[in-house]
């Protein structure tokens, strides 16, 4: 059992909170039950170590089960120790230590994609994990995270996503430029979902393969990066609110993209 809160194993776990530290280890932390049981049923290969609270492993025996089924290092530790590992004000009592689950830019668009989600200069975590969550819900073939963006594999990123980080591709590292351009190449019509937009929502054509472009929280996407895309479009504002945030809006656009994919297979 792990008890010592200041521990050289549980610093370096805690470090992994910073981008430098993860990208020197080549690790990240995926923390509580619902993404360490993701990672462990879909990507179990990726998982380095298991740190867990004894009484949540009593409660949890489906995630225990999974980690010994795949030969998973399981660790115990104290519930202060699991706090010291992880960001979050309230641990929930399970710390996985991951190796990346990078997928190349060609590899993610093989396979005659039909919608897939680009996000560039996302800086806030919560809305790129969400955003995610979204993609994975709907059934898109990828997302393709811009090098200007958040780290996907920042702790909140990965908790925002609730496992979903695991059940699709999810490219990182390319410029916006190059992601685009890789769209253009695999057929994908590329839709700039932006409140400057000549174009409702409601009358865009997504029957054909497709990628929404998402961008900044505050000041939406770059006039180039706009002018770069096929159409411009915008979520219609019925009521009073002055905008939708980028994960609701995204979500509004895939979901729209996917009914008609939907109802077209």
């Amino acid at each position: 059992m792990l008890t010592n809160p200041r521990a050289e194993r549980v610093r370096s776990v805690r470090a992994l909170g910073r981008r430098s530290s993860r990208e020197r280890a080549g690790r990240f932390v995926a923390e509580g039950p619902q993404a360490v049981r993701e990672v462990l049923a879909f990507r179990p290969e990726t998982v380095v170590d298991l740190y867990v609270d004894p009484q949540v492993s009593e409660r949890r025996t489906d995630i225990l089960a999974l980690a010994q089924q795949h030969d998973v290092r399981v660790h115990e530790c104290s519930p202060e120790v699991i706090a010291a590992m992880g960001d979050t004000g309230q641990p929930q009592g399970l710390v996985a230590v991951c190796r990346p689950v990078d997928v190349d830019l060609a590899a993610a668009l093989a396979g005659e994609p039909r919608l897939v989600v680009v996000l560039t200069n996302v800086r806030d975590p919560g809305n790129a994990g969400t955003v995610i969550r979204a993609a994975d819900a709907v059934g898109a073939d990828a997302v393709l995270v811009s090098d200007a963006s958040v780290d996907i594999y920042n702790p909140k990123v990965v908790r925002s996503t609730v496992g979903s980080l695991w059940h699709l591709p999810v490219v990182r590292g390319e410029s916006v430029e190059t992601l685009l351009h890789a769209c253009r190449q695999v057929g994908l019509r590329t839709l700039a979902a932006d409140g400057s937009g000549d174009r409702l929502l409601p009358d865009t054509d997504v029957r054909t393969p497709h990628a929404w472009v998402m961008g900044n929280e505050a000041w939406g996407l770059e006039p180039a990066v706009r002018d770069a895309c096929d159409e411009v479009v915008r979520v219609p504002i019925y009521g009073h609110a002055e905008s939708l945030n980028l994960a609701m809006a995204a979500t509004v656009c895939l979901y729209a993209s996917a009914q008609v994919i939907r109802r077209g297979e």
